[in-house]
Formats: C-alpha cells, sequence, structure tokens
C-alpha cells in the first residue's frame, strides 16, 4: 500500500473505477510536523551490487590483505585517514572534512549470516531483516509503525518511482523520482484527476495520495537554494530531495535511496581517477559531502545517514583485476552525532583460515548497527519489533539524544 508516482498499486480503496491510481491506506493526518516523533531523520543509502568495503575502507594493517590483492590492494601510501590498521580509500577525500569533525565512522566486518552470494536473494533478505520468521515486511516499515510516524511524507523512497522493498508494508510511504516531478499517473489539465479525488472524497486528506501531493506541493512552493553544489548525478539529485525535505521541516522520518554500479568483477582498478572504484568512490563522496554542508550543522545535528550493501566483496581478486561476489562488508554512518573518526570493528583478519569460503568474515549483524542508532538516536526501546532477535551493538557508535 506505497503510493508511488505514475503508478499507484491499489488494494480495494478507491476501486476498479479509478484504474489503478492510488492505493495508498487511509490516513487522516496531512500537517508536516509529527509530534509523536522527535528523533532524527534516519537516510538509509543502499550501495546496490556488492559494495567493496575492502577497497572503502582498506586493512592496511593487515599483511594477509596484500598478499591477496597484489594488483587492487590499496597501498599504505595512498590512504587518508589512516590509523595504522584501516585506512579511508583517497577518493573519499571529500570527506575527509566530516571524518576530521567526528561526523563520518565506519564499521567494518559487517554483514548478514547467511554468506549468500545472489544478488537477488541478499537484497531481499537483507531488506527484510527477519530471517527464521514468516516477516514479510520491509525493516523499514517496521520502524516507521514502531514511531507512529503517519505524516504523509514521514516515509519516503527518493530517486526512484518503484517502491523500495525497505518500505514494504501496511504504513504508509511515498516512492518518487523526485519532488518537482511527483503527479498521480494521467493528471493533466484537461485530466485533473487529483482534483477529482479531492471532490469525490469529502475528507480528501484522508487519502494518503492525496495528502502526500499536497504536502509536496507545499515544498515545491518554497523556493530551494541548497547551501551546497550538488554534483549532477542521480545519487546527487535525491540526496538534494532529502535535505530539501528535512530543511522544509516536512516530516520526514526516514528515507532511502539507492547508488548502484558496484558490481565489479572486472575493472575495479587502481586508486586512480579513471578506475571504476575511484571513480564510484568520488561521486559517493562528493555526493555525501555536498549534503553534509547544505544541512549545516543544524540540520546534521537530527540527521543519521547510514549506507548497506548486500554483501562485501572476495578477498582474492580475480584475473580481471577486480573481486567477485562476497560476504563481510563496510558500512559509512554520517551524522551530527556519529562519533566518528575511526572504524569500528571486531576484525577477524584475512588469513586463509579466518576467511568464510574465501570472504570476509562477519563478525558484527549489519542490524545490530542500525539497531544502536535506532535506539540511541530514533528513540526506540526494544528491537524486537524490526529486527526479531537482534541486540544493538556496543560500539558506541552515536551519542544518546537527551
Amino acid at each position: 500500500m506505497k503510493f508511488r508516482e505514475c503508478d499507484l498499486s491499489r488494494r480495494g480503496l478507491l476501486g476498479a473505477a479509478l484504474g489503478g491510481l492510488a492505493g495508498a491506506a487511509l490516513s487522516t493526518r496531512v500537517a508536516f510536523a509529527d509530534p509523536g516523533y522527535t528523533g532524527d531523520t534516519l537516510v538509509v543509502l543502499s550501495l546496490r551490487g556488492g559494495f567493496d568495503g575492502l577497497s572503502a575502507i582498506a586493512p592496511i594493517g593487515d599483511p594477509d590483505y596484500y598478499r591477496a590483492r597484489p594488483a587492487i590492494g590499496l597501498p599504505k601510501s595512498q590512504v587518508i585517514a589512516g590509523d595504522g590498521t584501516f585506512g579511508l580509500h583517497p577518493a573519499l577525500a571529500p570527506l575527509l572534512p566530516a571524518w576530521k569533525a567526528g561526523q563520518l565512522a565506519a564499521v567494518h566486518a559487517v554483514g548478514q549470516g547467511n554468506p549468500t552470494r545472489s544478488h537477488f536473494a541478499a537484497m531481499e533478505a537483507m531488506e527484510n531483516a527477519a530471517p527464521g520468521t514468516s516477516i514479510r515486511t520491509g525493516w523499514l516499515d517496521r520502524m516507521l509503525g514502531v514511531t507512529g510516524a503517519t505524516g504523509p511524507l514521514a516515509g519516503v523512497s527518493l530517486g526512484h518511482a518503484m517502491p523500495a522493498r525497505l518500505l514494504a508494508g501496511p504504513t504508509p510511504a511515498v516512492s518518487m523520482a523526485s519532488i518537482d516531478k511527483l503527479t498521480l499517473a494521467g493528471d493533466s489539465e484537461k485530466r485533473p484527476m487529483a482534483a477529482a479525488l479531492s471532490k469525490m472524497y469529502a475528507d480528501a486528506s484522508g487519502l494518503t495520495a492525496i495528502a502526500a501531493l499536497k504536502a509536496t506541493a507545499t515544498v515545491r512552493g518554497a523556493t530551494y537554494q541548497p547551501a551546497a553544489t550538488y554534483p549532477a548525478t542521480e545519487l546527487g539529485a535525491a540526496l538534494r530531495d532529502v535535505a530539501r525535505l528535512i530543511k522544509a521541516k516536512a516530516g520526514l522520518v526516514t528515507a532511502a535511496v539507492d547508488c548502484g554500479d558496484w558490481d565489479m568483477h572486472d575493472a575495479l582498478g587502481t586508486a586512480v581517477k579513471g578506475q571504476r572504484m575511484y571513480d564510484n568512490l568520488t561521486e559517493l563522496a562528493t555526493a555525501l559531502a555536498a549534503f553534509t554542508a547544505d544541512l549545516g550543522p543544524a540540520g546534521m545535528a537530527s540527521t543519521t545517514l547510514l549506507t548497506i550493501s548486500e554483501f562485501g566483496r572476495r578477498v582474492e581478486e580475480n584475473a580481471s583485476r577486480g573481486a567477485d561476489h562476497g560476504h563481510g562488508n563496510a558500512m559509512l554512518l554520517l551524522g551530527g552525532a556519529v562519533r566518528g573518526g575511526r572504524v569500528y570493528a571486531t576484525w577477524p583478519g584475512l588469513a586463509p583460515a579466518a576467511l568464510v569460503d574465501g570472504d570476509l568474515a562477519v563478525t558484527t549483524d549489519y542490524r545490530a548497527v542500525i539497531g544502536e542508532i535506532l535506539q540511541k538516536r530514533c528513540g526506540l526501546g526494544a528491537l524486537d519489533a524490526v529486527f526479531p532477535g537482534v541486540r544493538p551493538s556496543s560500539f558506541g557508535l552515536a551519542t544518546s539524544r537527551s
């Protein structure tokens, strides 16, 4: 029951007469601010394809890293913000100010329990985040349900019109390619479908679709001048819209954003401009740096962004100077309350005997990392309603809200 641009699924709400228009759950609240939620805006950035955490956050203090990756391993001389054990890839340089300011951290050797190398199976499991149960909703949908946030823009998937599986479930949420392009399918001057729906229902605010359109129209009506220059990429545009919603105080509780093209079986390359990993990390870092600057200290104080990816890459490079599907990975955390400037890890090592079928072992459940943020920054108590059977990590990743 998610409202999405261009094709709104229905579930018996509006009936066949509306021909595939709106199908969101009913909500009687249209006001932007949701007084029931006072936590951080949680931004979940999915790095699709299998992010190579071993390149981005290189374990430079582990000699087996260089034995496994003689061609694509990140040389110690090129890392930035290195601590002798780990070092950041030089393409992450746009984020160095956030790292030094303690707003950016990494968590290594994280992932799922099941070491599947199937993109589809791994992504589905990661977004469901309830293995071994009959739960079929997305974990962001469950998180929204626990917060009780019911505003029309409480949960938003940005950058594409298809609903994110993270938000799959009964809690109303909106999927849109962009704020400026959000419309009902077929709505035009000659065919004013939104107006027709408003007339059809005496309390038009009861329609999630109409409420979302009203809310985004209000955001669009205010001229937006970002305080930073975003890169001309899909990720840059999506993060710009997230910042726009946050600064408009539109009641945004969580946003899901995708960033793809991390499946580097070949030509992952060395740490120089023009190589795939270098260029992708540059685009990622530039967009995140713009997002941070746009929100400024006040906005970042109540925002936490984290990255997830379905799996990491294999430890050993392949003959094509890439890395195949692996297991353990790294996550990035960005926010004003993040205890950053360091890499958190229970490091298992990369010696052959320490690997899981050739892959980096997972020593920290990715849900435990998110769980710590949910408790400390989003006001959640017990995690069972979101992540059944999971306890939050004890790394001390962020300060708790007072």
